[in-house]
This record gives C-alpha cells, structure tokens and sequence, in this order.
C-alpha cells in the first residue's frame, strides 16, 4: 500500500476507537438496526460530506480569486454574495 493508504487504515483505527467509547461500546458489528437504518446514516454521513464540500470549494474560490486579483478584489465578491 501506498502512505496515503497507511493514513487511511489508520485514521479509520482511530475513528473506530473513538466511536465505540462514543457509543457505550457498540461496533460496527451491532445487529440492531436493519439495513433500511444502515442505509439512512449513510446517507446522513454523505450529506454531511457533501456540505463539507461546498464550503471548502467556496473557500478555494475565494482563495483563487484573492491569489489572481487580490484582496480587494475577493472581499468585493464576497460582500457581493452576502
């Protein structure tokens, strides 16, 4: 595997670690919820992402306009869009 790979296996260690002490000791190997309830926090969790990724592109294009035309420039468009 790749670093970025090894990254990724062990932040999903971590994540798991934290989310059974979060959750009283529950796993992923919990058998109490169907696949319907699976189904809807994965859905939950790629909504959420997906709000992750509209801020950082409307943070990047900030920092784009703001590289290519300067500050005041980006503050404009900015205030523009408020």
């Amino acid at each position: 595997m790749s670093k970025h790979e090894d990254e990724v296996c062990k932040k999903i260690q971590q994540r798991a670690e934290v989310r059974t002490k979060r959750n009283n000791g529950t796993t992923m190997e919990r058998t109490d919820l169907s696949v319907h309830e699976w189904l809807v926090h994965l859905q939950e969790e790629l909504m959420d992402a997906a709000v992750y990724v509209q801020r950082l592109m409307e943070e990047f294009k900030d920092i784009e306009l703001t590289m290519k035309y300067g500050r005041d420039f980006a503050q404009m468009m900015r205030d523009l869009n408020e």
